[in-house]
Parts: C-alpha cells; sequence; structure tokens
C-alpha cells in the first residue's frame, strides 16, 4: 500500500499554477512550460499538470450554474414537490375503498363472502380457510 502525503503546500500549488498561466506564451507548449516550471520547483511535470485542473474543477464547481440553470432547477423542484403532493392524495384516495362493512377483504381487494372449503379431517372436522 502506499502512502501519499501532501509535499507541496497549497500556496506553493497555486503560485506554480499561476506561473504556468503567465509563462505559458513564452513556451511552445503549455507541457514545456509544465516541464520547466516543475523542475524549478522540484516535482515533476505530471504532478504539475494535475494542479491546474484539479484547480479550475474546484473554482468552476460553484459558478458553473448560471442563472437560467438556476431557474430550471427551482422549477424542477417545484414539478417534484406537486407530483408529490398529488401522488399522496392519490395513494391516500385509494386506501381499501370497499372497507364498509364486517366482510373481510382479500389481498387483492375482491370481497370474500364466505370461507372456502378447504377439505375434511380423519375425525370428520371441516377444514376452511
Amino acid at each position: 500500500m502506499s502512502k501519499t502525503t501532501n509535499k507541496f503546500s497549497p500556496e506553493v500549488r497555486e503560485r506554480a499554477v499561476r506561473i504556468v498561466g503567465e509563462h505559458r506564451a513564452d513556451y511552445a507548449t503549455e507541457w514545456a512550460a509544465m516541464t520547466s516550471i516543475a523542475g524549478k520547483i522540484g516535482c515533476t511535470g505530471e504532478t504539475l499538470r494535475r494542479w491546474p485542473r484539479s484547480s479550475a474543477r474546484l473554482l468552476a464547481a460553484p459558478a458553473a450554474q448560471t442563472a437560467s440553470d438556476k431557474d430550471r432547477l427551482k422549477l424542477l423542484e417545484r414539478e417534484v414537490k406537486e407530483l408529490r403532493r398529488a401522488n399522496e392524495i392519490l395513494r391516500k384516495a385509494s386506501v381499501r375503498p370497499f372497507s364498509l362493512g364486517p366482510v373481510a377483504l382479500g389481498p387483492n381487494l375482491r370481497r370474500r363472502s364466505e370461507p372456502k372449503l378447504l377439505g375434511a379431517k380423519a375425525n370428520g372436522d371441516v377444514v376452511y380457510r
């Protein structure tokens, strides 16, 4: 099992990401800028490549929702609330609608007028369900 530790503080990471952004134009590719700066701060180019992507993800997460997305989310939440309310009303209305009187109802809501005869025992007793 490998033990991972954060060798670089968040401040160093932020500074390295900022430096890559500032000096990107000085190099032919972004990878060339990252490997050059990574060598100066003492990490690998791949490690430095991950830092801007993770920081961009963290920064973009809350700001990614635009006003139209928020409005749509609010509309959908309202619709879900209305549908849940309607389902609750329907559920309450469908609870044993034929439960009038002493006649027992079966599991599929049929009226059973008399017990079903299953057979007779050896001593002559009749067995009902």
